[in-house]
């Protein structure tokens, strides 16, 4: 009896049937802490890959100002402006970036452009079909600024390629927006035979009205 009760008490640190040593138990959570601990490393490598894409975009060439176009048919006649879009940034636009009284061309990189498929009428003068670069002088307010639609193609955005170039010039007032991060043509009217062309960047905005010809 006294060996049955001695084999069941056994030595210190010895375990009844069934029983395991502490030193032997595996450690469940250190296994899962493993386990976390590469899935964040594996995250925040994954994070890091995501914040750093638009730095590696810069370094690959990719243009700070977007490529972007806008089309409008009027009537039988397509209007298409292709042009980059400069980013305001805080900065100022009108007075500061773009300087008064100097010929700007709205964009950025190479020149704005603009086409129509037909002869039109812009602000009530004749502008024959064709592709143009367009251009704009700005003038503090209540001044119009010059618009100058120029046959000059595939130049840059500066310098200004001449009189000698222009189809057309334009006196246009500016009218007060609400703030355009980023340089944008856009038709807010359109009519069968007529429609209406904005330039808008930061709180300016400069409206072209452009007549068709549906005969």
């Amino acid at each position: 009896m006294e060996a049955a009760k001695g084999g069941v008490a056994g030595t210190e640190g010895t375990r009844r049937d069934g029983e395991v040593s502490p030193e032997r138990v595996p450690c469940k959570y250190s296994q899962a802490a493993g386990v976390m601990s590469r899935i964040t490393v594996g995250s925040m490598g994954l994070l890091l890959a995501v914040i750093g894409a638009p730095v590696a975009a810069a370094q690959e060439g990719i243009p700070f100002s977007q490529h972007g176009t806008v089309s409008q048919r009027v009537g039988y006649t397509d209007i298409a402006i292709s042009y980059n879009r400069p980013v305001a940034r805080g900065r100022s636009l009108f007075g500061g970036v773009v300087r008064w009284g100097r010929i700007w061309n709205p964009g950025a990189d190479s020149a704005t452009t603009i086409e129509v498929s037909r002869d039109v009428e812009v602000e009530g003068q004749s502008l024959p079909a064709g592709s143009y670069t367009l251009w704009m002088g700005p003038q503090p307010a209540p001044a119009p600024w010059t618009v100058i639609f120029s046959k000059a193609l595939h130049v840059f955005h500066t310098p200004y390629p001449g009189e000698q170039h222009d189809a057309l010039r334009l006196a246009v007032t500016p009218e007060a927006g609400a703030h355009m991060e980023v340089l944008a043509f856009y038709f807010p009217v359109v009519a069968p035979d007529s429609a209406v062309l904005r330039m808008h960047w930061g709180t300016t905005v400069v409206p072209l009205r452009i007549r068709v010809r549906n005969q």
